[in-house]
């Protein structure tokens, strides 16, 4: 039984390294791992086993007054940790986010390199389609002088 998450490893370059610096941090393992064995099946399995023995075993007698203390924390931390989790998916979220906006901006610049460059392409085609005209005008005038001139 694993209480590994099933997605694979972060593939993109920019939650590598943010998983990385994340990971640098002792507090912020701690609250990975509990968050991923809290949200695993193993988790549910251990929760319900605890209880079957609790009330099997007869540890307290009804209406299990410390363990319904036991489940209110456990609870009460289970919603920080899931606080922490959901803080972190944003944290993910923003680096991809700001990645691509990086993108985006490089992107932006490109097509404006682009557009400049078929902008002075427009222009070398004009003047070129000009000077074309020019030298095929000069060249039926002087075909037409040499004729008449027979």
């Amino acid at each position: 039984m694993s209480i590994r998450p099933s997605v694979g490893p972060a593939q993109h370059p920019a939650l590598q390294r943010h998983l990385t610096q994340r990971a640098e941090n002792v507090q912020n393992r701690i609250a990975d791992t509990i968050t991923r064995f809290a949200g695993s099946m193993a988790f549910v399995y251990v929760s319900i086993i605890w209880f079957a023995l609790w009330i099997g075993l007869r540890v307290e007698k009804y209406p299990y007054g410390l363990l319904t203390m036991i489940v209110s924390l456990e609870a009460i931390f289970l919603s920080t940790f899931v606080m922490i989790s959901q803080n972190r998916a944003d944290e993910k979220r923003q680096v991809l986010a700001d990645n691509q906006w990086k993108i985006v901006q490089f992107e932006e610049a490109q097509n404006a390199q682009l557009i400049e460059l078929s902008n002075q392409i427009l222009e070398l085609t004009k003047a070129i389609h000009a000077v074309a005209i020019t030298l095929q005008g000069q060249g039926q005038g002087q075909g037409q002088g040499g004729q008449s001139g027979s």
